[in-house]
């Protein structure tokens, strides 16, 4: 079988791949090849990893599966008339991402954000500052998304002893719907949103629902950057009816230069780095050999993804 990787890989991971394939498949490995020649390679191949460019999959009359080395189904889901299964990354990224909201919370309520800061310049602030520090412990928290990433960071602050509400399309168990939101806004210290995108998510976070939030509160974005209103939360912020907000993902990325983001002391930007950590792609091509052998063996796929959900 001919496999075709657009994932970019180091060289430690690529042998880690050919040993676990070994003779039974010829590999194809996009950043070994000439630019000009990857997209014939790929046309030539039964299976595919990474995110390769949409004309490509639309172009492919040979792929039998595309495996994505991401949770996110942007721009597939313009695909037209796809006669592949395509398999994401859902769930692979929660511990990481929900390192990442913890963290950033912990940053802005603790200071840490403006101790950094003042440390490269050698500027001790001490005592007057710990007036202004915000306990973790026992807060109020509403988790917007109740797939793995809202699971993992429920499961972290719940050592804090917060107050967790989860919201979720579909209510179950103790999980609320995300029509219940409006009415628990005003009550939460912190709103962290875990969002796929969807059209029933974008701009989720309006300029009204954001208004529901007292000036004690803090947005975290770890989900998709079209869950917020970016205009109306910086209104928001500049007016100090907000804490503050820690978004690891924003409408532009990479964030312009000139945009007012960077510029305000009450936001952390984590760059979309959340779902990262040093094996990364190692945990990427062992999940990526797991759905071979399901592949081969003509068993369910894990992961297939639905693009008209955007899941």
């Amino acid at each position: 079988m001919e496999i075709y990787i657009h994932t970019p890989l180091t060289t430690a991971e690529k042998a880690l791949l050919r040993k676990a394939l070994g003779d039974k498949h010829t590999v194809h490995v996009g950043n070994e090849l000439l630019p000009e020649a990857r997209e014939d390679a790929f046309l030539g191949c039964e299976v595919a990893m990474g995110n390769v460019p949409l004309d490509w999959a639309e172009k492919t009359t040979n792929l039998q599966w595309l495996q994505l080395h991401s949770a996110g189904l942007d721009p597939y889901q313009a695909l037209q008339n796809r006669t592949f299964p395509i398999t994401n990354l859902k769930g692979f990224f929660g511990e990481s991402v929900a390192e990442t909201a913890v963290a950033g919370i912990l940053a802005l309520y603790r200071g840490i954000d403006r101790l950094a800061r003042w440390q490269r310049t050698e500027f001790w602030m001490g005592q007057p500052m710990r007036a202004s520090l915000q306990l973790l412990f026992g807060a109020h928290v509403l988790i917007v998304g109740g797939g793995a990433i809202g699971q993992k960071t429920a499961a972290l602050l719940s050592g804090f002893q917060c107050d967790i509400r989860v919201f979720s399309r579909t209510a179950k168990d103790e999980v609320l719907p995300i029509s219940d939101l409006d009415q628990y806004l005003p009550q939460a210290d912190i709103v962290i949103a875990c969002l796929p995108e969807t059209p029933e998510t974008i701009r989720l976070f309006d300029a009204q629902r954001l208004a529901l939030l007292k000036a004690s509160a803090m947005l975290v974005n770890v989900g998709r950057g079209s869950a917020v209103d970016e205009k109306a939360l910086m209104a928001q912020l500049k007016q100090n009816r907000l804490f503050g907000a820690v978004l690891d993902v924003t409408d532009k990325e990479p964030l312009p230069t000139d945009h007012p983001l960077w510029q305000m002391p009450n936001v952390l930007l984590t760059q979309h780095t959340s779902g990262g950590w040093a094996k990364e792609n190692e945990a990427k091509v062992n999940f990526f050999l797991e759905n071979l052998t399901r592949f081969e063996q003509g068993e369910e796929l894990l992961n297939v993804a639905d693009l008209e959900k955007g899941y």
